[in-house]
């Protein structure tokens, strides 16, 4: 399994999709999305070029996106209805994942996944 590295536009899109749960669904609907996305992460450090992902050399060369909908398991915490954020990820070692962005599915990539690193965990 590849160890994982959060850019710092990554972190501040997480903390922005668990505030707004958190919102609109409560501490509960916060707590099941933050399980997703805790799996999804897990999911792609384990298999980053796996069936569920797709390249995304047309964004930027290198990029690849995992959608939270293909998230794998039988726990019921993973149950949320319908997912809606997609992980933009590259690989910058063959075993360190860079998650450069975690984005809402009708969010243009295009325009917000860039080649800057900027590291953050």
């Amino acid at each position: 399994m590849a160890r994982l590295r959060l850019s710092l536009p990554a972190q501040s899109d997480l903390a922005h999709i668990l505030a707004t749960s958190s919102e609109r669904w409560g501490t509960a609907g916060r707590e099941r999305y933050a399980t997703v996305l805790a799996a999804a992460l897990r999911q792609v450090a384990a298999e980053p070029e796996g069936s569920p992902t797709r390249s995304r050399d047309d964004i930027l060369l290198g990029i690849r996106s995992f959608h939270l909908c293909h998230v794998r398991g039988g726990d019921p915490k993973l149950k949320v209805r319908q997912p809606a954020h997609i992980l933009h990820y590259r690989a910058v070692a063959p075993d360190l994942i860079e998650i450069v962005r975690v984005r809402h599915e009708r969010m243009e990539p295009s325009q917000r996944v860039s080649g800057e690193s900027e590291h953050g965990t």
